[in-house]
């Protein structure tokens, strides 16, 4: 270990596992029977810190590599690359109502829905990859100094409730969330970082400026920091910007601008923008000083997982970003695409009155089972979900008429005889010690897309092309939790932009209560850092982006992550008193391979699929019903938003409902 290494703490016993490339060490009987196969041979130590996830069988206390954690993935990998033969399946004997495959949002819904469609007796059995459930929707918890520290794993927040369908609000209401009751139990706490001068800050790397340089502007307010304070003349004295980038700074955002496309129409403004990138818009036809960029160039990341370089300029007008008031495109009309599910990000207007609870949706998740298995815990409000913890080993009890089966990955659904008159279908999933296989009289792939065809090669060619199209956007929340925060309020910041660093952003988790867990008040107390860093290839068409920052993810050793995160922060930090060997309690990375769900894009795709409710949409033609089966998932709405992933589980199960209802209908 060198001294940097020292420095940092990579020595300190904190809560953490060790992988290399990802994979943990074992793998259960069937995994270790492939260990040969590309992509789970592997080295290393294996050596499990004091309290790491090598010390804990609870899921959501897990350390180190989760998200897509060592065991969800390989056996899929396996069958995508036709090294997974369907053979020596056992017979599990059981036959269910309904078998859905996903274990997240989705599925969990699903489930909901077709018990109230058809009654609680219903035999159901969920289906999950990962030893959790949630989907990405996973909660992150640590026991810190003798404080709770929980922060979301995955999906962030209940996002514009105000415009959530029927089936989504009604999901919430059946599950007893009341977002005006959380609202007003955190209206103290809500404006902490504000109330203590904290705001958003900027960090300019010695790699990129040649010396490390954090800039605080004056304005202060929680999260703040945006364009216009980006403009101030106190703010850009004190960058590193060269005298024009400073002169093109205060352009930008000036109040009166100019009509940068004059000579255009409206609709042909509108085209335009559409089929040209963010950064041309900035470079080329504002003409800014490329360093003008440096704040712009992840514009689109937390939305698509691509930067500036593969997001429309459309989409920058619709989301407010400074440079568009002089070209007279009008406004954005209230309803625009208000049938479609999920916050269309870049093509409607954009309600800022979003909903987080400290696990951010995982909230929902664990509510959902709550009422699915109530004998997995006796937590039932929203606010006891704040510090419930659940019993596992009651997800999958033989007298459930749910169960939750964690660990299980679906290599195969068939229908046992021809998919129009079949009466039942076989479901195959791979565990830690065979292949096994259980029947259902209806099933709900409530998966991701890109994975049914490979698991259901007997759908026609031209759904399993449709479900093919979207690629999921890889990314990463890294989770820190520090045994104190005061050197954020030293140097004035609640978060810090960094977009040329390993992580993107750094921030002080949201400041919220649910129940009995509450955030810290004073900066001697224990909190929760998110970070984020998304894996895209600038200049690459966005589909080919999202697969070559897949593969490079897929590589990236948890010690990489922990590296480069104790040295980001340190480096941020530092100023502020921070010793990454000494505050740094925990650190888990959530690695989401396969994370945003697809959405359209008009430099890449048809402009009719994203500005239109086009029926010939991908996602349209591949969630179509076949046979016994129906599809429920967000990316059967190419919309990543909890939602989306609703009214599709809705869909999903009117249709099945349907069928059982009229079996004499077509299926196919």
């Amino acid at each position: 270990m060198t001294e940097n290494d020292l420095r940092l703490g990579m020595n300190c016993r904190i809560d953490r596992r060790d992988f290399l490339n990802g994979t943990a060490m074992a793998l259960g009987t069937l995994g270790a029977a492939s260990l040969s196969a590309p992509g789970l041979a592997q080295t290393g130590s294996g050596t499990a810190a004091a309290g790491g996830a090598g010390a804990t069988s609870y899921p959501p206390a897990k350390t180190g590599m989760r998200g897509s954690h060592a065991g969800s993935f390989e056996f899929a990998h396996l069958l995508r690359d036709g090294q997974l033969p369907i053979e020596d399946v056992a017979d599990q004997g059981e036959t269910y109502d309904l078998v859905i495959v996903g274990g997240g949002i989705s599925g969990l819904s699903a489930a909901h829905f077709y018990r109230k469609a058809v009654g609680k007796d219903a035999r159901i059995l969920i289906l999950d990859n990962h030893d959790d459930f949630g989907g990405h929707a996973k909660r992150n918890e640590f026991m810190v100094d003798g404080k709770l520290v929980v922060i979301n794993g995955g999906t962030l927040n209940i996002e514009s409730p105000a415009r959530y369908n029927r089936w989504a609000a009604q999901l919430l209401d059946d599950m007893g969330i009341d977002l005006e009751r959380y609202r007003v139990s955190n209206a103290e706490v809500r404006d902490l970082y504000a109330d203590k001068g904290l705001t958003r800050g900027h960090f300019f790397d010695a790699e990129t400026w040649e010396a490390d340089r954090l800039v605080v502007p004056e304005s202060g307010g929680g999260h703040g920091g945006g364009p216009g304070a980006m403009g101030s003349a106190e703010f850009l004295a004190r960058t590193p910007l060269s005298a024009k980038a400073r002169a093109d700074m205060a352009r930008l955002v000036a109040p009166d601008q100019p009509d940068y496309l004059a000579g255009m129409s409206v609709a042909e403004k509108k085209h335009f923008l559409a089929t040209t990138s963010f950064r041309d818009y900035y470079l080329k036809t504002l003409k800014l000083d490329p360093q003008v960029m440096w704040f712009f160039q992840q514009m689109g990341t937390s939305s698509f997982c691509v930067g500036a370089d593969a997001t429309p300029a459309l989409f920058g007008w619709v989301e407010g970003y400074p440079g568009f008031s002089g070209l007279g495109l009008g406004e954005i009309p209230e309803g625009l695409f208000a049938d479609l599910p999920g916050g269309q990000h870049g093509r409607q207007k954009i309600d800022w009155n979003a909903v987080h609870f400290p696990d951010g949706n995982a909230t929902l998740a664990r509510l959902l089972v709550a009422h699915l298995v109530p004998g997995a815990t006796t937590a039932r409000t929203q606010e006891d979900m704040g510090t419930a913890r659940i019993a596992y080993d009651a997800l999958d009890r033989a007298q459930n008429p749910v169960r939750i089966r964690l660990s299980s990955i679906v290599v195969n659904v068939a229908h046992d005889g021809d998919a129009k008159t079949a009466r039942e279908a076989v479901i195959t999933y791979a565990n830690g010690d065979g292949l096994k296989s259980v029947r259902a009289k209806s099933v709900i792939l409530a998966c991701w897309n890109m994975a049914i065809p490979y698991m259901m090669p007997e759908l026609p060619g031209p759904q399993k092309e449709a479900l093919a199209y979207g690629v999921k956007g890889p990314l990463i929340y890294t989770n820190v939790v520090l045994r104190n925060w005061r050197a954020f309020e030293k140097l004035g910041v609640s978060s810090i932009s960094c977009p040329t660093m390993f992580h993107d952003v750094v921030a002080l988790t949201e400041a919220v209560d649910l129940g009995a867990l509450r955030h810290a008040r004073s900066s001697e107390e224990p909190i929760a850092l998110h970070l984020t860093k998304f894996m895209n290839a600038p200049g690459q068409p966005r589909r080919d982006q999202h697969r070559i920052g897949r593969a490079e993810l897929l590589e990236m050793s948890f010690e990489t992550f922990e590296r480069e995160t104790r040295s980001q922060l340190a480096r941020i930090l530092g100023p502020g008193g921070f010793d990454p060997a000494r505050d740094i309690a925990a650190i888990t990375v959530n690695r989401w391979p396969h994370g945003y769900a697809y959405t359209y894009n008009s430099l890449y795709d048809p402009v009719e699929w994203v500005y239109t409710q086009s029926p010939q949409r991908p996602c349209v033609v591949g969630r179509q019903p076949y046979g016994l089966v129906s599809i429920a998932n967000s990316d059967a709405a190419a919309s990543p938003h909890t939602d989306a992933a609703i009214l599709e589980a809705h869909r999903a199960v009117s249709e099945i409902v349907e069928r059982e209802t009229y079996p004499f209908a077509r299926r196919t």
